[in-house]
């Protein structure tokens, strides 16, 4: 059969087809009409009704044509009709009925029997409802046969037995571009066990996953539930740990558009986050929009998205400060080309010279600054503590000086939880940071600030990629001490919020709500098995001990900050402490230890201005040796 209509769709034309169609559509009307005589009268007509037929034959293809060309259903598409196509094919049958009766009242031809009147309506109904579903219940049987014989077919199971699992699994149906033969459904939901969607069966829940999987020789799961919970990502994750899936989702993006194959993409770490996206939306671009602005540190994970957002946002000119010439150059070109109508200057500069920094600002005039540029490898500052001061403090005074001396009217200074009660270099560092935007606030028409917060997940510094690349060579995945957990949020999240508490003008100090933290061990363990490998059997994972400056778990906010206020659900306000009076003596002290390269005076004064800085005296391990 499918040869057939192979035929038939190759030889005649789109206007032919919608001949033909009509043309069948009345000869099943006319034999319905004799179907429903020959069964009303037991197969022997009587005596008089042969000529009266063919009036009646005449009234029932004209009400049927109208019809049927009015609900236009001889434009059909065999294979992308629906439940709403087939309500028409109805509709028209009924009315095409009433058209019949009509006809025969008017003309004053003989009745024929009410039964027969009905017979030949569900005939007719589901004659035509035959031929236009037909051909797609036969192209779903060859494309599955089809799609069985292909060397990449995969065993599939649906995650979700909604709206948008149905959308994925007729999607996937009805496309040949693909090798997934669904088994079956997953849903949590207890009513919709057992039940049928889309001729798939929904087999069980969460719980039953591993049975199933092995049981129907599943190796990728579809999710398609829309908002699902990142704790229940992580059960799921947890629930497969030594299956060996695959795990494909539907994009946010994509819930109101309808699930489409094509862009289904890997599940990825972020989706162990329970972090709903922060968009710097029209309500906020309208105060940015024509500004200028520049930030310092453009090339890196969080200075390149703040960038980004900026231009999203209309920020025009744009002014990129970087060390890193490279990074710089690369994300010039890729700006310039989604954004031609932005003048974009990039400029290479070493925060530590306050020449060059000063004399930058003096030309461009940013009005805005963003300050994204530090070292933040806590193993490597303990190392190297007289760098860490050098470029996380001294490189922050020299850009903050240079943009209130230029007239500035904003300077945002990008912190980290690792600046409360630091037991790190890099910590007390960015701490002192905070400390001086919050001494220059007092003392400048700038309006300066500091937001903090926590890790970014799949930064360059992040956990993510170096277990994606320890994974991808077989592991070891290393990590520093089973209970490390830190807070976690997106890139786009952290920078969304960041421009938020910036242009929000709520004072000197932001932070950033950061949810729950996560486990390092768990997140390792899940990126295993999102790799399609099982966790401490193909993938080892060791653990090396806590490195120099590291903590277990992190916070937000000191006891004195606790306090902090609410402006929105996901930043805080603090009043933190003003910094100690000979703060400017201090400073000015530490930054000469640090040029002399003076480790234990470095230590002291980072001791006298963070009184809550304790530096943990740990047995010196190697930088890679373990990640947290």
């Amino acid at each position: 059969m499918w040869t057939i209509l192979s035929w038939i769709n190759r030889r005649i034309d789109s206007r032919g087809r919608r001949a033909l169609l009509l043309i069948t559509d009345l000869l099943f009307a006319m034999a319905s009409l004799l179907a429903a005589l020959m069964l009303r009268f037991e197969g022997e007509i009587p005596e008089g009704w042969p000529g009266k037929l063919p009036p009646l034959l005449g009234v029932l293809v004209a009400s049927r044509l109208l019809t049927n060309v009015y609900f236009q259903l001889h434009r059909w598409s065999f294979l992308l009709s629906g439940l709403t196509d087939g309500v028409r094919v109805g509709m028209a049958g009924l009315l095409g009925t009433g058209g019949f009766i009509a006809g025969v009242f008017l003309l004053r031809l003989p009745s024929p029997p009410r039964s027969v009147v009905v017979m030949e309506l569900f005939l007719t109904i589901g004659l035509m409802l035959l031929v236009r579903f037909a051909p797609r219940l036969v192209w779903l049987y060859h494309t599955d046969l089809a799609r069985a014989r292909r060397p990449d077919a995969v065993r599939a199971l649906i995650f979700g037995a909604g709206a948008t699992g149905e959308m994925l699994l007729r999607d996937l149906l009805r496309s040949e571009a693909h090798g997934y033969q669904v088994a079956g459904f997953i849903d949590d939901n207890p009513a919709k066990l057992g039940t049928i969607v889309g001729g798939r069966p929904t087999l069980g829940t969460t719980d039953d996953l591993p049975g199933l999987v092995r049981k129907l020789d599943v190796t990728v799961l579809l999710i398609a539930v829309r908002d699902l919970p990142a704790a229940k990502i992580r059960e799921i994750l947890s629930h497969c740990a030594d299956l060996k899936l695959r795990f494909k989702t539907v994009p946010v993006s994509l819930y109101q558009e309808g699930a489409t194959l094509g862009r289904l993409q890997d599940l990825a770490p972020e989706d162990l986050l329970n972090r709903a996206a922060v968009v710097f939306g029209a309500e906020d671009t309208a105060t940015v929009r024509g500004r200028s602005a520049a930030v310092v540190g453009a090339a890196g994970s969080i200075g390149s998205e703040i960038c980004l957002q900026l231009l999203g946002a209309g920020v025009n000119p744009l002014l990129m400060v970087d060390i890193n010439e490279n990074g710089l150059y690369l994300q010039q070109r890729r700006f310039e080309r989604d954004f031609p109508d932005v003048q974009l200057v990039s400029e290479v500069a070493d925060i530590r010279d306050p020449g060059r920094i000063r004399r930058l600002f003096d030309l461009y005039r940013p009005r805005d600054i963003f300050h994204a540029a530090a070292h933040k490898h806590v193993p490597l500052m303990e190392q190297a503590p007289c760098e860490a001061v050098k470029n996380n403090i001294g490189g922050t005074r020299n850009v903050a000086a240079a943009a209130a001396a230029a007239g500035a009217e904003r300077f945002v200074f990008i912190s980290t939880d690792k600046a409360v009660r630091p037991t790190s270099v890099m910590g007390a560092s960015k701490r002192v940071g905070e400390m001086l935007v919050r001494h220059l606030a007092a003392h400048s028409d700038t309006a300066f600030s500091a937001v903090r917060f926590g890790n970014v997940l799949d930064s360059s510094g992040s956990v993510v990629p170096i277990f994606r690349e320890q994974i991808a060579a077989g592991g070891p995945v290393t990590i520093t001490h089973p209970e490390v957990r830190r807070y976690f949020m997106t890139i786009g999240e952290a920078v969304g919020l960041v421009l938020k508490a910036a242009y929000g003008n709520h004072g000197p100090l932001c932070i950033l709500e950061m949810g729950e933290q996560i486990r390092i061990l768990d997140l390792a363990r899940h990126m295993i098995t999102l790799a399609g490998r099982v966790p401490e059997v193909e993938i080892p994972i060791l653990i090396s001990g806590l490195r120099p400056g590291e903590k277990l778990a992190e916070e937000l906010m000191t006891e004195e900050e606790e306090s902090a206020h609410r402006i929105d659900n996901k930043i805080y306000v603090a009043d933190s402490p003003l910094p100690v009076l000979d703060f400017g003596e201090k400073l000015n002290a530490l930054l000469a230890a640090a040029e002399r390269e003076d480790d234990p005076t470095v230590f002291r004064l980072l001791r006298d201005l963070v009184p809550r800085y304790r530096r943990e005296d740990l047995p010196r391990a190697t930088p890679s040796g373990g990640i947290s």
